[in-house]
């Protein structure tokens, strides 16, 4: 078929969120030492074209709201050749500490996200 499977994008927004957060000055290595995680609580995404096997592909990912416990995230994958839009997608991840219980989100993570254009 050539195309990409719809379960792999979800690798991409993935990778997108962990680069978004090492832009913003953290590591999730890190948060995970200190016993910071976050969980996907919800997923939903739209695919508007196939993206082929040897298409460079451009992501952008970024923060659309943040709560005490929860970050959403937007995500647009587009084709870097023509700039063509493939999909969209949203997610939103709850913190949690080790036990699995909802956390506050840590001020190290929140400061940088706030000043997020």
């Amino acid at each position: 078929m050539g195309a990409l499977h719809h379960s792999r994008y979800w690798v991409y927004f993935e990778m997108g969120r962990t680069e978004l957060l090492r832009a913003q000055g953290a590591a999730y290595a890190d948060l995970e030492r200190e016993g910071v995680l976050f969980v996907v609580a919800r997923c939903a995404a739209k695919f508007l074209q196939p993206a082929r096997y040897d298409d460079l592909l451009v992501l952008t990912t970024r923060i659309v709201k943040m709560g005490a416990a929860r970050i959403d995230h937007a995500y647009e994958l587009k084709r870097k050749r023509d700039g063509l839009l493939l999909a969209t997608a949203e997610t939103t991840l709850a913190c949690v500490g080790r036990d699995g219980q909802i956390r506050p989100i840590p001020e190290s993570i929140r400061s940088p996200a706030s000043k997020q254009g």
